[in-house]
């Protein structure tokens, strides 16, 4: 009876000319928490429709909650969305088929991180510290930082020489949410 209720209403509302509120689960926009601010994230659901429903899932469920930014390269970007901290791990949905598009990798741009399987994107993600184009057409661009950009320049960096860009004693997300 409760579907067939909001069934109704939604028809109603449409039929009247009316707009039903948006619910977080639609918004594209993402606000991503860390110690020194916020980061604002439009999603890019028109060239990466899959990634950005995954991405949007686990927001949902809290997943990026508390996650290391475990692999940090100046100049290049920081990697986060792994539950091992280490690289090395994912969630427990299944990995992505690629979808690359012309979008450019340059400074803000969120790509997501995959092993050398193009197929193989999962929950890691990475923002670009720089331009970057040399992954134009070899990872999937998900969205592009809109504000918060002097906050992702905070996140802490690997020493260098760091093995990978791995990050000692790492930054993390505080949370990550949808937008409402």
């Amino acid at each position: 009876m409760n579907r067939r209720l909001a069934i109704l209403t939604l028809a109603l509302t449409a039929a009247l000319g009316f707009s039903a509120p948006a619910s977080a689960a639609d918004s594209n926009t993402v606000y991503l928490e860390t110690k020194d601010g916020r980061v604002t994230i439009e999603l890019r659901p028109e060239i990466a429709p899959k990634h950005v429903k995954q991405i949007k899932t686990l927001v949902g469920k809290g997943f990026y909650d508390g996650l290391k930014f475990h692999r940090v390269m100046d100049g290049f970007m920081a990697q986060t969305g792994d539950p091992k901290g280490n690289g090395t791990g994912g969630s427990s949905l299944p990995n992505i088929p690629a979808e690359f598009s012309s979008a450019p990798f340059k400074r803000g741009t969120v790509g997501m991180a995959r092993s050398g399987d193009p197929n193989s994107a999962n929950s890691q993600f990475f923002i670009c510290l720089g331009d970057a184009p040399f992954l134009n057409g070899q990872y999937t661009v998900v969205g592009v930082v809109t504000s918060g950009m002097d906050v992702v320049d905070k996140i802490k960096k690997a020493e260098p020489g760091a093995q990978g860009g791995a990050v000692t004693n790492p930054d993390k997300i505080v949370t990550m949410k949808l937008a409402n």
